[in-house]
Formats: C-alpha cells, structure tokens, sequence
C-alpha cells in the first residue's frame, strides 16, 4: 500500500461496523483509499467508478468486509438509479453515502474553456453529485436517516484561475451540500463535504505529467509546503460519517494545510 493510500493510526469508529458505505469514484486516489479506511472499520462497502479496473483496485484494498462493485458513470441518471438499486438489492439500506466521484479539465482561462469541457465537467461534477444525493437522500429518508460526505475541493471556496469549470462545479457542490443539510436535517440526515487542497492522486498526477512545474506550484501553494495525502483527506471523510461527528451538518470542511488561511 503506498503513503497516499495510508490513513496511518486513524482512530476506529465502532458506530460504522456492519453499516453500508457508497463510494463513488472508487477506483483510484481519495475514493479508493475511502473504500480501503471504511473497510477497515468493519462497514460494508459498495464502489462504484466509471473505470473498467474498478474491481480490480478494491478487492485488494477492501479484503476482509463485504463488497459489491458497480460500474456506474453518475452524470448517467439511468446508472445511479442502477446503482442505487444494486446497493438496496445486496443490503436493504445505504447508511453512508461518499460522493467522491469527478474529474478535471486542461487548465484554460474562462474565455478559452470550450462548451464540451465545460458541459462534461459540470456534468459529472455537479450534476452528478445531484443525481447521486438525489437518489440517495429519498432512501435515507425512507430507512429514517444518513450520513452524505460530498467531496468538494479549495476549488469551491474560492477562485482559481484557469480552472473555471472545475471551480464553478465545487461551488455548485458546496451549494448543494449546504441545501441539501438544510433541507434534510428534520430527518435525521447529515450532509457535509470536504474541500481538499491539492492531494497526491491520479488526477493530479495526470495534470503534473502534463505541466511538471505544477508540482512545486501546488507544493509552495500551501502553508505546510507539501499536498495532502489520500488519507489525509479520507480521516476526515470517515470522522464526518460517523457518529463522532453527530452534531456537525451542512458543513464545507477545507483539509488544505491552511490554504485558506491566508
């Protein structure tokens, strides 16, 4: 297992053993070291990602508990419906819902971002995030509560330049998280997100490969001088999905080294 996947002497939390977890984008990076931290604490896990490998990446990480793998692509409304009914067909209930799932975009200025770029990113996520918080939050309510983790990014609680749409659709994920907390708190129902800063994951991996600089422009842009790790990111996911966190809702957490303190 490599240190990007490590969440170290994460504490265990007994109220997550036996409950069902939904991951999406669970084939790499934050989401598969989730799969990896929610299967240590003895949850059952249901992946989902787009890719091809998803099998093949989270039996691994997840040996030990229970597994159902969907390939689902969640800007699809037909595949999160498909999704969610093989989730309740294996387990009855989603206790936890981590909406991870998302890609990026070639840096670009606003006015340089062309329409299919921008229609696939906030296709995937936002309306994504939608679809899946959508179907989600009809079942927790009909079993009577629920956790949702959202992932957002620093993306979302501010500007940052040549990443417009990627940006925009944060936003719109944080929005979401915020409403959605509001709206379906009187039902026992939490939803928060995280807003992690740059961490060491395939998508980012993917936009140094291509601009090397950004590495050291990452590094620099935080406080602590490094990215976070997956796990680093994924503590947090599993302390807001659990009952440790049972007063928390409707927040937007940043796990950014300090970023935003600026």
């Amino acid at each position: 297992m490599t240190d990007s996947l490590r969440t170290g002497d994460a504490p265990r939390y007994a109220d997550l053993r036996g409950k069902v977890v939904l991951v999406t984008g669970a084939a790499s990076g934050i989401g598969l070291a989730a799969v990896r931290e929610f299967a240590r604490q003895g949850a059952r896990i249901v992946a989902a990602d787009v890719s091809a490998r998803l099998s093949d990446a989270v039996a691994p990480v997840a040996a030990g508990a229970e597994l159902l793998a969907v390939a689902a692509d969640i800007g699809a409304q037909a595949d999160v419906q498909r999704l969610l009914a093989a989730a309740l067909a294996r387990y009855d209930r989603i206790d936890v819902a981590i909406n991870n799932a998302g890609i990026e975009h070639a840096a670009a200025r606003l006015a340089e971002i062309d329409e299919a770029t921008w229609d696939r990113v906030i296709g995937v996520n936002l309306k994504g995030t939608w679809l899946c918080m959508k179907h989600e939050l009809t079942q927790m309510v009909a079993q009577g509560g629920g956790a949702i983790v959202n992932t957002a990014s620093v993306a979302g609680l501010g500007g940052a330049p040549t990443l417009g749409a990627y940006v925009a659709a944060k936003h719109g994920v944080v929005g979401l998280t915020r409403t959605g907390a509001l709206e379906y708190a009187k039902y026992g129902i939490r939803v928060n997100a995280v807003c992690p800063s740059f961490a060491r994951t395939a998508m980012v991996e993917r936009m140094v490969a291509a601009k090397p600089q950004l590495a050291s422009v990452f590094e620099r842009a935080s406080p602590m001088q490094r990215m976070a790790k997956a796990g680093e990111v994924v503590a947090a996911i599993v302390w807001l999905a659990s009952d440790s966190a049972s007063f928390v809702n409707g927040q937007a957490l940043a796990i950014d080294g300090g970023m935003n303190a600026w």
